[in-house]
């Protein structure tokens, strides 16, 4: 894969870990809206990992991209959103998920984006729902999670306390 152009800015001090040769990476990208409720969508239940959780926007690292083109290559595809700008690196976390694929890395970014923020293009064949979470909702992101598998839900805690909207 060519790596392309940035079509987006980075806050100064945004952290962006350097994989290794041979770890398998993730990113992931909590975005909020005017009201600073987080956006989350549903995996569908047939999905092979994590099956009927709530998930934020992201997924794999490609060969011969970085991990913010990773990010804005997942955001377009599972939202038809565009990412703006990155804010804030919220953490890097492994993890081995139940579908035989190993252990994995994750980078997570809080981010902006551009698009109808009413109106996603989910990939409804992987997610079955979508919805906007503040504090007072917090707690539905742990449905269908086992005890201790609540870093969604811890994401998109921390991101809605530290945050009063997009510019925030």
């Amino acid at each position: 894969m060519v790596a392309h152009e940035r079509s987006f800015t980075v806050n100064d001090g945004v952290e962006v870990p350097s994989p290794g040769a041979d770890e398998v990476w993730t990113v992931g990208a909590v975005i909020l809206n005017r009201e600073g409720h987080a956006f989350a969508q549903k995996r569908s239940r047939d999905r092979r990992l994590f099956p009927g959780t709530w998930d934020i926007v992201g997924g794999h690292v490609e060969e011969g991209e970085t991990l913010l083109e990773a990010l804005a290559r997942e955001v377009e595809e599972e939202t038809g959103w565009r990412l703006t700008h990155v804010r804030r690196f919220l953490g890097a976390t492994a993890w081995t998920g139940d579908d035989g694929g190993g252990l994995r890395h994750e980078a997570d970014y809080l981010v902006e984006v551009d698009g109808d923020l009413d109106h996603p293009r989910l990939e409804w064949s992987k997610h079955s729902a979508y919805d906007w979470f503040g504090p007072g909702s917090l707690a539905r992101l742990k449905e269908n999670c086992r005890p201790g598998e609540y870093l969604i839900h811890d994401l998109i805690a921390s991101a809605v306390a530290g945050s009063s909207g997009p510019a925030g």
